[in-house]
């Protein structure tokens, strides 16, 4: 991980930018006190706007790393009686 300064920063981001592409961590200091990194994303790290807009309201926990779609399903299904399941159904839409 290299470290820079705000200024430096400033005058050649787009150059640390392509850095930040190509897997490395830059950590940021103003006046040689760090303050912030810059890390590449990883796949699954880019949300939407509204995904985002809904974690900085604390209505949603963005996920830590990729869902594992063949893990899930693999997963044994829920056994769970029809007549049990409709009853659960009805009373949340208030139909009981």
């Amino acid at each position: 991980m290299i470290a820079v300064n705000i200024a430096q920063l400033r005058g050649h981001l787009s150059t640390y930018l392509k850095r930040v592409r190509r897997g490395e961590e830059i950590l940021i200091r103003d006046r040689d006190t760090p303050v912030a990194k810059l890390v590449p994303l990883r796949e699954g790290q880019i949300h939407s706007k509204r995904m985002l807009r809904l974690a900085a309201r604390g209505l949603v926990r963005l996920p830590k790393k990729p869902m594992d779609w063949d893990a899930f399903f693999a997963l044994p299904a829920p056994n769970v009686p029809l007549e049990k399941l409709l009853a659960a159904l009805d009373a949340e839409r208030g139909e009981d």
